[in-house]
């Protein structure tokens, strides 16, 4: 993350500051832009694809967001701006403006945060915001295993940690891990593990280390090589045989 500006900020000044382009939140009275790397992008869009394959195949009264903005309250009582990586909102109360700018002041259904090296954020700051907002479910999805031992214990592994709020207004932590399914409140029948959310990363570096090896094996200057060498006729049966070795190892 990095600061934008100097000057504190209300939640209403923020909205109005903010950039059109890019991810920000209202943090301490400062405009902060959120940046992700590809592998928390593609956890996130893996749990928002899930969310909106139940909310169309159960027709739940749901909407399922990647840049919604709600506002939170510290302890201190300071406004926040947050955005969570994925959110549930009650349809009526997304659709109740539609002319307004993403600001959501009333709870919504489910935040999830996927950690990143800011991890204390989702731990401890946003859990505290999000229990006092009254989101009746959190979820915080460490696929980096990046927070202490306190939260992931000796040795820590990648977890999945969902805050249930209870009749007193207290959340309750789960955690779930490897094949574990996701229980949640409001995807009742949410057929996701902790593992297949880990795994979308990793799908990720192994496609990409695919593509980069297949790339600079045979370079540009290679290619123009073998397009233009014809060999002599009596050699063509040979080269032939070669080629077909050569383009076999390339496609494998």
């Amino acid at each position: 993350m990095s600061a934008t500006t100097q000057e504190k900020l209300t939640f209403d000044q923020f909205m109005e500051a903010c950039p059109e382009s890019g991810i920000y939140e209202l943090i301490n009275g400062e405009i902060v832009e959120v940046r992700a790397t590809r592998n928390h992008e593609d956890v996130a869009d893996l749990i928002y694809k899930n969310f909106a394959r139940e909310i169309d195949r159960l027709e739940l009264n749901y909407v399922v967001k990647r840049t919604a903005v709600i506002k939170t309250l510290t302890s201190a009582g300071e406004e926040q701006g947050r955005n969570p990586d994925v959110s549930a909102i009650d349809r009526r109360v997304w659709r109740s403006n539609r002319s307004d700018y993403n600001a959501l002041e009333v709870p919504i259904q489910l935040a999830v945060e996927v950690t990143s090296t800011n991890w204390d954020d989702d731990y401890v700051d946003k859990l505290d915001e999000y229990q006092r907002l009254g989101i009746p479910e959190y979820w915080i999805v460490d696929y980096l295993a990046i927070a202490s031992r306190e939260y992931l214990g000796n040795p820590k592994v990648p977890t999945v940690f969902v805050f249930l709020l209870d009749e007193n207004g207290q959340y309750q932590r789960h955690q779930f891990r490897g094949a574990d399914r996701i229980i949640s409140r409001r995807f009742p029948e949410l057929a996701l593990t902790a593992e297949q959310m880990f795994m979308a990363q990793k799908e990720r570096q192994r496609a990409g280390g695919r593509r980069k090896k297949g790339r600079s094996w045979l370079s540009g200057a290679k290619l123009k090589l073998l397009h233009d060498y014809s060999p002599p006729a009596s050699l063509s049966f040979f080269v032939e045989l070669h080629n077909f070795h050569l383009w076999a190892y390339i496609l494998h």
